[in-house]
């Protein structure tokens, strides 16, 4: 009855009541929100008022940063997610009350208590708080918006469940980027078990982060596992509630995690330079990620193959099925346990810990004192410590089988797994065996030491010092192996020419086919870009990386053998007006995106962080189903730790992919090689060269025209016309455009890295505006440059070496 009243009054006698000032921070029952009016928290971080998403006409009352404007309306909190509105008001009992155009009540803030003098506050933290005038206990609160999140988790935030009332906080994703209605994805702090945060999809799991232990959230990826300069991380579990909360050091930073609206959690950060928001996380990172995988007792390996391994003392049960990459059933114990016999824990290492669902936990136990409870329950099938902040302590105990798990690199935690006895013993025999086989060896080593000097001292002297089996683990071929196998090196094997020199296809006795890349005595390069790609390719391992098999040195000759990619490189593909019309859409846009994720590893997954510096369409070449794989490391350079880039005095790649500080000022870093990927992508999506491309109306290259048109607002007609009739695809081809510019800009610093590459190809979230290329005009391309660079038959492409930057 008294909202009614309240709404009659505002629409009878709207002249004569006060609207809301835009400087001010509350609401209160004489002062309302209609459209076009704001209320702005005292450090004018925050602002809440009407908005249209983009794309639609619908109103809603919603919160979104201040200090992000003009530039962008960043949204982190909408009150009818599923009903437009007209008025907001505050009513008497302390109710924020949310009318239609109707003189319909829509939404409203439910509480059940009464106050005297209600006021609604925006705070600087973006919390909405509806609380007494003249009660300055922020915990006395009636009702907050941070208590009813919508997509954006924002510092401070407490996510979570209050057990006492069973209310529980937690995030749920827009339908799109034009609809705020909540989508199926959602983000849970679930304490059954032991609490652990899950990504819902309807009412199934879609990603775990694994159990909190003390420090992190086990199985959360790096940005998320340890305190930084810029946040700290608190999760409280007691009798009364359990929470996850993060909090920022530096206030001026601008910072929110985001469920999208495709069930990734993405955390952003304010680039005022820039004036976006960067994107440096993305959850789930990869494939291992997913919910339960591998099945029961099966681990995710990300950089193996298979992906799905059966711990070890397990078998897949259907192996049959796993070896066709069908993973969803279980893996058993090789011999089962029986509660009547004996039975040990075995410890397994480095472990994501598998799903909490169904687990138990004590907080004081010792790690024996964890064994002795779960040896004496036989439906416990494992357990752990709870706690490692200092040292171990606690206990998490599991019953049933264990799901979810996956192999963790130098953030994994050990976990005590049940099995027969008979498994120590077996592994304890097999020891002792062994360390008699040492002995043995042992004994006769010492009496082939002197012999072994002189044969070390012999190969030393005909390899010129080179000792790559001994340092790298590299495998060597016989020079009559690989003879034989090339035939001879027949000219009919002769797949490519490149500065290394000839590279032929061969087939070992065993029927296995390779490709053999031999160094040729007029080569521009040498021993030393030998070595550097046997360094670089032997320690590296990854899908879209081609595999080193091993190498072949023997008097004056010395060779590469790689596996055999039957569809060769890519350039003979893209830029053939026949072959080009074999790749499609899908499988081109598959191409950028293995690209793409074979960077990723090199700058920032592999155990090296390697610059390329020679990435180009002959550079990548393509397997039996055109999946592709980045080649060439013989001009590769590391850098250690967090070292980005450095400046070089020979200057070394390809025209046309080399990016402008590095050509000009020798200036290299990661982001030389995304200004190469990104000339990579715009031949991919036309089909035509960046250098040596010509058009009848300008004598731009091709990132010049892409530009051009992508000011006009025509960048459909940079794309392959074999392309363009597919209309299916037509936004994700016009976005694979944008992101190509993205990587081309000239200045490094405003071009992304390649984590922010992968999730903006994987994603439809808002792209920002690509400033002026590097590079982009064309010079006349000399008939000298139309060779071959040093991997490949490719024309219009030359590798250049020993260049003084100015």
């Amino acid at each position: 009855m008294e909202a009614s009243l309240l709404l009659h009054f505002l629409l009878s006698f709207y002249s004569s009541i006060p609207k809301i000032s835009t400087t001010t921070d509350v609401i209160t029952t004489n002062l309302f929100i209609t459209d076009g009016e704001t209320v702005v928290s005292s450090g004018r971080t925050f602002e809440l008022g009407f908005f249209s998403p983009s794309g639609s006409s619908k109103r809603y009352i919603g919160i979104w940063y201040k200090q992000t404007l003009p530039y962008v309306k960043t949204v982190v909190w909408v009150a009818n997610r599923e009903n437009p509105s007209a008025v907001l008001p505050v009513t008497k009992p302390g109710k924020l009350v949310l009318f239609s155009d109707k003189n319909e009540i829509i939404w409203s803030t439910n509480t059940s208590r009464s106050v005297q003098s209600p006021v609604a506050q925006l705070l600087d933290s973006g919390n909405l708080v509806v609380k007494d005038a003249n009660d300055g206990n922020p915990e006395n609160s009636l009702w907050q918006s941070f208590n009813f999140p919508t997509d954006t988790f924002l510092p401070n935030m407490k996510v979570g469940k209050i057990f006492r009332t069973g209310h529980e906080v937690y995030l749920s994703a827009w339908k799109n980027d034009n609809n705020p209605t909540p989508r199926e994805f959602t983000v849970h702090i679930d304490p059954t078990g032991y609490p652990q945060a899950l990504i819902r999809r309807g009412t199934g799991v879609s990603s775990r982060s694994g159990p909190w232990n003390g420090l992190r959230w086990n199985g959360a990826p790096a940005p998320l596992q340890i305190q930084s300069s810029i946040y700290t991380f608190q999760f409280v579990f007691n009798k009364e509630e359990v929470y996850y909360r993060y909090s920022p050091i530096n206030s001026s930073v601008l910072s929110r995690l985001v469920l999208a609206n495709n069930g990734y959690i993405q955390r952003y950060t304010w680039e005022d330079r820039t004036k976006t928001w960067l994107l440096y996380l993305n959850i789930p990172q990869n494939t291992c990620d997913k919910y339960n995988l591998c099945g029961a007792y099966g681990s995710c390996v990300i950089d193996g193959s298979p992906l799905c391994r059966c711990l070890e003392k397990f078998v897949p049960k259907y192996p049959q099925k796993w070896e066709k990459g069908d993973w969803s059933e279980r893996c058993v114990r090789r011999k089962p346990y029986h509660c009547n016999k004996e039975h040990v824990f075995l410890r397994y290492s480095g472990i994501k810990l598998p799903d909490t669902n169904h687990s138990q936990y004590d907080k004081t136990m010792t790690l024996e004192g964890c064994r002795q409870v779960c040896s004496r329950n036989c439906s416990c099938t494992a357990y752990s410590s709870l706690d490692i902040s200092n040292g171990e302590r606690g206990c998490l105990f599991w019953f049933g089988e264990l799901i979810d798990m996956k192999k963790l690199t130098g953030t994994g935690q050990d976990i005590y797994i049940r099995v027969d006895s008979s498994e120590l013993v077996s592994e304890a025999g097999s020891n002792r065996k062994k360390a008699e086989i040492l002995a043995v060896s042992f004994s006769l080593l010492m009496a082939m030491i002197l012999l072994g000097l002189v044969l070390f001292l012999y190969i030393w002297k005909k390899t010129r010092k080179l000792k790559l089996q001994d340092e790298f683990e590299l495998p060597m071929f016989q020079l009559s192996t690989v003879t034989r196998a090339t035939n001879n090196f027949l000219v009919n094997n002769k797949i490519g020419e490149g500065g290394f020199g000839p590279v032929y296809k061969g087939v070992l006795e065993e029927g296995q086919e390779i490709a053999v890349k031999r160094l040729s005595r007029t080569s521009m390069q040498g021993l030393d870009e030998f070595k550097n790609e046997v360094i670089y390719i032997a320690k590296l391992q990854h899908r879209n990386l081609v595999r080193l098999l091993g190498c072949c040195i023997q008097g004056e000759e010395k060779m590469l053998i790689y596996e055999y990619m039957p569809n060769k490189s890519l350039d003979s593909y893209i830029f053939d007006k026949t072959k080009s019309k074999l790749l499609d859409w899908p499988k081109r846009f598959d191409i950028i995106n293995g690209i793409a994720r074979g960077l990723l590893y090199l700058h920032q997954d592999s155990r090296l962080r390697i610059i390329h510096r020679d990435l180009k369409a002959s550079n990548v070449l393509l397997d039996t189903d055109m999946n592709p794989k980045i080649s060439d490391f013989g001009l590769a350079r590391s850098v250690a730790g967090n070292e980005m880039g450095a400046k070089t005095r020979n200057v070394v790649g390809t025209h046309g992919y080399m990016s402008p500080e590095y050509a000009v000022d020798g200036i290299i870093s990661v982001k030389s090689d995304v200004f190469s990927f990104g000339v990579l992508l715009l031949e991919i999506v036309s089909s035509k060269r960046n250098r040596g491309f010509v058009h009848q109306d300008h004598c731009l290259n091709l990132l010049g025209h892409a530009w051009k048109l992508y000011k006009d607002d025509r960048s459909l007609e940079l794309i392959d016309e074999h392309l363009a009739a597919d209309s299916c695809h037509i936004s994700q081809i016009l976005r694979s455009i944008e992101v190509g510019l993205l990587c081309v800009q000239k200045c490094p610093e405003d071009r992304p890295n390649m984590s922010y590459v992968v999730q903006m190809l994987g994603n439809e979230n808002l792209l920002p505006e690509a400033k002026e290329p590097g590079f982009f005009t064309e010079r006349k391309v000399h008939d000298a440059e139309n060779s071959g660079s040093h991997a490949g038959s490719s024309k219009n492409e030359v590798t250049i070496t020993l260049l003084e930057p100015r």
